[in-house]
């Protein structure tokens, strides 16, 4: 009786391995991919100048009411005075300098330049600047935020806040790597977030099946065959 058995395992081992062959294949090299580098270097931090921290330096004067109800705000020292960073109920973004409350122009396409060669290692070796709107941001952004991305030419892509003033995002050709790897493990390539539908939860489960029969077979017991002489 349990011979049959063992053979139906191994038969249904067989075609679980065809069907569930190339989705293991793929975790496998996209779990190599993603390994082979420290995170760190994937996001970029190795490429960031590191910058004195300046303390906080707060005047006497209140911050002046803004002009549209605030849901958050971050108070940073950037050229040697206090600045309010403030994101209104609407998702959009300001600065107001703190001592005066007045509102801080947005970044145009040469401030960009000048803070990308002063904060990141080679970043004055520039391809390109160009401006995105919050709405129609680069896919290796992914948030809603106007930016100016400083494309270097070792093919990283720098995303600087138009309106926050600071840099927003790294992405090195590595990290667009890892990003497409990370879609192709999770089965989401669309927005790569995805990490429980319906797909991945089948094959990850019919791979578990695979698994466990392969180790039932282990136990199989064969016969030896006499090779005559």
């Amino acid at each position: 009786m349990a011979k049959p058995l063992m053979l139906r395992f191994a038969k249904w081992h067989i075609w679980l391995g065809w069907l569930v062959g190339v989705p293991t294949l793929m975790w496998m090299v996209t779990g190599l991919y993603m390994a082979a580098k420290p995170i760190e270097e994937v996001r970029g931090n190795h490429l960031r100048v590191e910058q004195a921290v300046q303390p906080l330096v707060l005047p006497d004067s209140a911050l002046a009411s803004a002009e549209f109800p605030i849901r958050e705000m971050r108070a940073v020292m950037q050229d040697d005075r206090a600045v309010a960073i403030l994101t209104g109920m609407d998702g959009s973004t300001r600065r107001v300098d703190m001592q005066s409350g007045a509102a801080i122009p947005a970044l145009t396409a040469n401030d960009a330049r000048a803070l990308v060669a002063e904060q990141v290692k080679g970043g004055d070796k520039i391809r390109s600047v160009t401006a995105f709107d919050a709405d129609n941001v680069p896919f290796d952004f992914r948030r809603e935020l106007p930016v100016w991305q400083v494309a270097l030419e070792d093919g990283a892509h720098i995303y600087v806040g138009r309106d926050t003033g600071q840099i927003e995002a790294v992405r090195t050709r590595w990290w667009r790597g890892f990003d497409f790897m990370w879609g192709l493990h999770i089965m989401d390539l669309s927005d790569r977030e995805d990490t429980s539908h319906p797909i991945l939860i089948l094959f990850a489960a019919l791979g578990v099946i695979g698994a466990l029969l392969g180790c039932t077979l282990m136990f199989r017991r064969r016969k030896a065959k006499v090779i005559a002489a």
